[in-house]
């Protein structure tokens, strides 16, 4: 099924919208934050947050495959 992932409204200093997973200590409040559902990879996540915020990254933390820095 994969994990449920989630996308910050709150841009980082960056102006990137980060991507995190449900279980993620940085995971934003619920009124903060997009539902995207169910994916088995970040990167299915960050591409479905791009159509939200086109600046999108993965968390540091809970998807570090999809941040970039």
């Amino acid at each position: 099924m994969g994990d449920y992932y989630n996308v910050n409204k709150v841009e980082q200093f960056n102006g990137d919208h980060e991507v995190h997973t449900a279980g993620c200590s940085y995971r934003p409040a619920v009124e903060n934050r997009i539902d995207l559902g169910y994916f088995y990879s970040c990167s299915g996540a960050v591409t479905e947050a791009k159509k939200y915020y086109r600046q999108s990254n993965g968390c540091y933390f809970c998807s570090p495959a999809c941040h970039t820095g």
